[in-house]
């Protein structure tokens, strides 16, 4: 059965929720890690947790993932530069990537076999408050966003030793805020969503080019919205059909429906959900949706209608204090 992975940035644990054939779920464990908890990463052979501490010491901690109950068990730590907003890996399991924010700076960290951290083997300045790192589904190029600096990064991936290696960087409007981002299931578009501004990007991919180029602009924001855009996460179901985002100021999800011949999106409309939601998941069936909330400290599970993509409320559950992010182990 799915397990679920809750870093909790004021408590300092992990929780660790079980998840049943009907996407009912129910409390494990809480693992202590300690710190401000935040970003988290699963290997691809689902064997590690990888987990940041964004306060002093800062570092990523490796954590086994039991192959029967599923629970943690920390395997070591490795010492970080700063405090990273995001972590990833390559799509073999054999290098960490990490984004600073208030470092502007991306790392590279070796992963041993037995899935464990290494020292940093590459730290590579950007602009201002880089803010997400992922690899690029032909595993060539790994892109990463510069928030302050208005711009997604586009990097050469040597998937041999871990380089990286700028390549050029698609810049966006002024003000815009580039923050999170996912490639469609095809590999052909980029969804960039854009934290100051509010806003979604659709971009075309040329993988052969390493270049981006602007299909579609589309706001998130609920009707009526007043106050400062505050977006924070943006998930595709595995089919590609529907992409959701998340706003902090007003506590919604926005959906929308993918075309899938352009890539290009239509609203559909917004969701109240858990308060202040920076960080939500969408289980490997693409039939349910996990929301937490940083002021709620509670995570709700959301179904998704297969069609429509609407959202029900099924149930609310208890997790540590100020939860952020969520990782979902099929």
């Amino acid at each position: 059965m799915p397990h679920v992975y809750v870093s909790n940035a004021d408590s300092g644990d992990i929780s660790v929720l079980h998840m049943g054939a009907d996407g009912s779920l129910r409390w494990q464990s809480t693992v202590p890690v300690g710190g401000n908890l935040m970003p988290m990463a699963v290997s691809p052979n689902q064997k590690v947790l990888y987990a940041v501490r964004r306060s002093e010491p800062m570092a990523v901690a490796s954590l086994a993932i039991d192959p029967v109950s599923r629970d943690l068990h920390l395997l070591g730590e490795a010492e970080l530069p700063a405090s990273m907003a995001y972590v990833s890996t390559d799509l073999t399991g054999r290098f960490l990537l990490a984004a600073s924010y208030p470092g502007h700076q991306l790392t590279v960290s070796p992963i041993a076999p037995d899935g464990t951290v290494g020292p940093v083997q590459q730290v590579l300045p950007t602009g201002p408050y880089a803010h997400a790192i992922l690899p690029s589904p032909c595993k060539r190029y790994v892109l990463a966003t510069a928030l302050g600096g208005g711009e997604l990064m586009v990097l050469h991936f040597n998937a041999d030793t871990g380089q990286l290696t700028p390549a050029q960087s698609w810049a966006a409007r002024a003000g815009a805020g580039p923050r999170h981002f996912r490639f469609d299931p095809q590999g052909r578009r980029v969804y960039l969503l854009h934290e100051l501004d509010g806003t979604v990007d659709v971009l075309a991919w040329d993988a052969d080019r390493a270049r981006l180029s602007l299909l579609q602009t589309v706001g998130v924001l609920p009707p009526g919205f007043t106050g400062k855009p505050w977006a924070a996460d943006l998930h595709l179901t595995p089919d590609g059909r529907h992409l959701y985002t998340s706003e902090r100021t007003s506590s919604t999800l926005a959906h929308f429906t993918v075309d899938a011949a352009t890539g290009c999106l239509t609203a559909q409309g917004h969701t109240p959900v858990e308060t202040q939601p920076r960080g939500f998941a969408i289980d490997p069936s693409g039939r349910h949706l996990l929301v937490v909330g940083q002021l709620s400290h509670h995570l709700s599970r959301w179904a998704i209608e297969p069609d429509s993509g609407q959202l029900h409320l099924q149930q609310r559950i208890p997790v540590g204090q100020g939860p952020n992010w969520v990782e979902i182990l099929a």
